[in-house]
């Protein structure tokens, strides 16, 4: 009998867990149009997706500033900024974290690139990547590589923070290298 309730009890967490362990929307998949957002950054300005047209935007999605995978990606996007302007592309980070820890995320591990507060967590869910705790909810560790016309070259649905920027340059190049001439 004590077998029996454990069993119930068991699935019973399961069915009702489960579920919000996932993401509510499905990740958008690579030549679809990228969803546009206006987000503020750590700075308080907004900063839409829109303005990024005409160049590829990185953008990242983590869990929690200043924590050690977080600030491992973080860290690693921060050292290639250079290699990322040099092939016209920005990266933009987004978490549900607020504006001033992005803030201070900023300030304490020098970084430059812009970090989006998605405290409303629209932008994260349109892209596939909440997760959803019950009352914790976090952005899943995603990544969107968007390219000048605004549609998603590729979609990262799994990602080593310690090596992902490099990983993301190596795409950046190739996708660049194989794109057709633009007028």
């Amino acid at each position: 009998m004590l077998r029996i309730v454990l069993l119930i009890v068991v699935l019973a967490v399961l069915v009702l867990l489960v579920p919000r362990l996932v993401s509510r929307s499905a990740m958008p998949a690579a030549g679809s149009n990228a969803p546009d957002f206006t987000l503020p950054s750590q700075d308080g300005s907004p900063v839409s997706l829109k303005d990024y047209r005409g160049k590829w935007v990185v953008l990242y999605f983590y869990p929690k500033d200043q924590t050690p995978g977080c600030t491992r990606e973080a860290h690693n996007f921060q050292i290639d900024q250079p290699k990322y302007a040099a092939l016209d592309a920005v990266v933009l980070g987004v978490s549900v974290d607020s504006v001033e820890s992005h803030k201070k995320f900023c300030a304490n591990d020098g970084l430059n690139f812009k970090l989006l507060a998605d405290t409303g967590h629209k932008v994260t869910d349109s892209y596939g990547s909440l997760t959803n705790l019950g009352v914790v909810k976090f952005a899943a560790r995603h990544t969107f590589l968007i390219d000048p016309s605004g549609k998603i070259a590729k979609a990262y649905a799994s990602v080593d923070p310690t090596k992902h920027s490099a990983e993301v340059l190596g795409e950046l190049q190739h996708l660049q290298k194989t794109e057709p001439a633009r007028p």
